[in-house]
């Protein structure tokens, strides 16, 4: 029993529930197979689904849909057109230049047209997939790649300009210059639930959606619009994700509006969930980047200016490609200080999918840049990489520690990580051996890479860094617990529970997290941005904190040595009418950002980590495989480490798959994204990880005033596998010797190694 020793330490009076291993909450139902997702949820009687017609071509004009033609297929009970929408059929997380259904005009290969309704979703598929038969379309131009729309300057947003003192005049000046190119593609996020909306038509005009996003707020608001009601009258609810990613940020609202638009139409329950195949037809996914660079620097590589162009694929329409290269802009510098930098970025506008919120959100396309760059400089200079690194790092006197945005770094602990990894890892030791190897093996070639990280933890919009919660204690003491993040298997819920079980001093099998629900906590932010636990632990610790002071000013009432555990005082101060529920709220302190200029305070802390990955890579058929990967990574004081090194490890994994074998193909010709199935596109197995895989926490808490001085995890660790690239690339340098630098582009399929050998090779001649 939890017994109440001192009124005034109610939170102390049992073991702590945060800084320790623990399970999921909902682990023994994904085993079990009874955790509910989304399409698991009983079907109400009379539930109908939906389906939805793709454009056929890339980019044309819409002259008519034959809409009786459709009507008089099998199972057909009902067709919606853009013009059965009510209200508003545009839609967009920040400009509204998106349609629900196409109007007017196609702008991509598998654009959803129309929606064709049944009582059998077999049929509404079958139906749907004949979309060419029944659309009359004129084609019109294209553009499909990101570099045709540079050239036209054709931009989703107007180009972005971040600098800090004069590059050009310090490139003119410095002792070496290099210049070069690259390119990294894209990523299908590839969650395992697909997108999925379930909607109840209510009474009074009001409507309920069930659906897998994680920005219910979003949906709601967008439903409303589309519907022409108001947001009170739209309840949007989200118990769990099979895996968002940032898939379901934005692009959830298509879906979640043509249910909501069918339920009302015909009053009955309207059920949209894509096959797979349409997923990846009609979604977007991480921005393919590519870069051009022209650097400067001294003879111990320390960059003395750098002049960058990345332009982004934004695909067809805004999504949050603006936020996304925003981030990109502000993670080039990486964990290094950059004294004259100028780094131009641009979005372009293709004739493709509108590309969305990824896993690290642009950072990771920043980011990589530099690691390239600094990779070229010290094979240009005949130096050990991590040599580089270290004589760029930002250090901690006032002339090196601000960013090229202006924020002072003020929490740098990449020094002392880096040696502990450098230690652990036995980096020179194996370093020595690799290069043995290499001189005896002519055939495989091995590889090494450490590469660092520091990313920025907060929205980069500053009004989405706030978040709410709700927390009710019942009589019997359980406790109930509802915020305003959404749970897609990253553990927030449980890391919640976690809080509140710690600040009312109780065991954490008394708290439950209930689903996300615009109906009892409003206007929220979505879980994104690595922001899920900062935000709405500290919203539910505020809350659970009002109860304990309540519950600690009634216990000082009671007689002197009373002694009773958490139920019976619970009991008790019910009958005395002491609340026992509250709301919590939270916003982050210190934010500040000015888009215009792109200077500021973006961002509460920095998260930190470093990689070391070693690899070996056949030279005859640029096949690979990782050998060993050491992590050691920055959590703060971790609120779960078992929950924390998971993220560590499969964010790893995620990137890794990414940098090296998740290609993207679009008919270059007709827009078709080929690799549209598991069949064609290829992401990480369990066979793909390292035999020897070694992550480990670094012991330092947050200097900022996080939840109990944790630090974010969730999209940090997915910049840690630039290791596994550069290792790869460090490979294929050792074909000629380390004396070129090998063209490799990302990802770093079986061919881009190949290649990257064959060009290698032809320079050593």
């Amino acid at each position: 029993m939890n017994k109440m020793l001192d009124p005034s330490q109610l939170a102390a009076s049992t073991r702590p529930q945060v800084g320790i291993n623990r399970p999921h909450e909902s682990a023994h139902l994904h085993v079990s197979g009874e955790a509910t997702y989304t399409d698991d949820i009983a079907e109400l009687q009379g539930t109908l689904h939906a389906a939805l017609g793709l454009s056929p071509i890339a980019h044309g004009r819409l002259l008519s849909i034959d809409i009786e033609g459709l009507h008089a297929l099998p199972g057909v009970i009902a067709v919606l057109t853009a013009a059965d929408i009510p209200g508003s059929n545009h839609c967009g997380p920040l400009i509204a230049d998106e349609t629900i259904l196409a109007e007017g005009e196609v702008h991509y290969l598998g654009q959803p047209v129309f929606a064709v309704i049944s009582q059998d979703r077999e049929l509404a598929r079958r139906a749907a997939a004949r979309a060419k038969d029944f659309l009359k379309l004129e084609p019109l131009p294209a553009l499909l790649t990101a570099a045709e729309a540079h050239a036209a300057k054709s931009y989703v947003v107007p180009p972005m300009h971040l600098q800090r003192g004069d590059a050009q005049a310090a490139l003119a000046t410095a002792p070496h210059r290099l210049q070069g190119s690259f390119n990294v593609g894209g990523q299908e996020q590839f969650y395992l639930e697909g997108q999925i909306s379930y909607a109840l038509p209510l009474e009074d005009a009001g409507i309920k959606v069930f659906c897998s996003t994680q920005h219910p707020s979003e949906m709601q608001h967008l439903v409303a619009h589309a519907l022409n009601l108001h947001s009170n009258q739209v309840q949007v609810e989200c118990r769990r994700m099979g895996g968002g990613f940032g898939g379901k940020e934005s692009q959830s609202a298509v879906f979640a509006c043509v249910a909501a638009v069918a339920a009302r139409q015909l009053k009955r329950p309207v059920k949209l969930r894509l096959d797979r195949d349409d997923d990846f037809l009609i979604t977007g996914r991480r921005h393919g980047f590519d870069y051009a660079y022209e650097v400067g620097f001294d003879n111990e590589g320390r960059l003395l200016a750098a002049e960058v162009e990345m332009v982004s694929n934004a695909g067809w329409s805004a999504d949050l490609s603006a936020p996304v290269m925003t981030r990109a802009l502000c993670h080039f510098d990486n964990a290094y200080w950059l004294p004259d930098v100028s780094v131009r970025g641009f979005c372009a506008r293709t004739n493709t999918q509108s590309n969305t919120a990824f896993r690290g959100f642009g950072g990771p396309q920043g980011a990589l840049a530099v690691e390239m760059i600094l990779d070229s400089v010290a094979r240009k200079l005949g130096l050990d990489p991590l040599a580089v690194r270290r004589a760029n790092f930002y250090a901690p006197d006032a002339g090196r520690n601000t960013t090229p945005y202006g924020q002072v770094v003020q929490d740098n602990i990449l020094q002392p990580l880096v040696d502990q990894l450098v230690a652990s890892s036995e980096y020179s030791a194996r370093r020595e051996a690799i290069a043995a190897f290499n001189t005896s093996s002519a055939v495989l070639k091995k590889g090494l890479a450490l590469t660092p990280l520091k990313f920025g933890i907060s929205f980069n919009v500053v009004h989405l860094n706030q978040a709410g919660a709700l927390v009710h204690v019942y009589t019997d003491g359980s406790v109930l617990v509802n915020h305003g993040g959404t749970e897609m298997g990253q553990g927030l819920n449980t890391k919640v529970a976690q809080v509140v079980a710690h600040e009312l001093g109780v065991d954490l099998a008394r708290v439950r997290c209930t689903a996300t629900d615009t109906h009892k906590v409003a206007n929220t932010s979505a879980t994104a941005a690595s922001t899920g636990s900062d935000l709405n632990g500290k919203a539910a610790q505020d809350a659970a904190r009002k109860i304990r002071q309540r519950l600690d000013a009634f216990a000082a009432t009671l007689p002197d040595g009373a002694v009773l555990s958490f139920d019976e005082l619970v009991a008790k101060a019910y009958l005395a009418r002491v609340q026992l529920w509250s709301d919590g709220f939270y916003a982050t302190p210190g934010l500040s950002w000015d888009r215009a200029r792109l200077q500021g305070n973006p961002f509460y802390y920095f998260a930190y980590g470093a990689a070391v990955s070693e690899v070996v890579v056949d030279t005859l058929t640029g096949e690979w495989k990782p050998l060993r990967v050491d992590v050691l990574h920055d959590a703060g004081r971790s609120l779960n480490p078992a929950i924390d090194i998971g993220q560590v490890e499969g964010g790893f994994i995620q990137g890794m798959g990414w940098l090296t074998m998740e290609e993207l193909v679009w008919h270059p010709k007709t827009g078709l994204l080929l690799t549209h199935a598991p069949s064609t596109y290829k992401i990480p197995t369990a066979n793909d990880c390292p035999p020897i895989f070694n992550v480990a926490l670094f012991d330092a808490p947050n200097v900022q005033d996080s939840i109990h001085r944790s630090k974010a995890v969730g999209e940090p660790p997915l910049l840690l596998p630039f290791s596994v690239l550069l290792a790869i690339r460090d490979a294929v340098s050792a074909v000629g010797g380390h004396r070129a630098d090998p063209p490799l582009r990302a990802p770093a399929t079986s061919e881009a190694i190949l290649d990257a050998i064959d060009a290698v090779r032809a320079n050593a001649k």
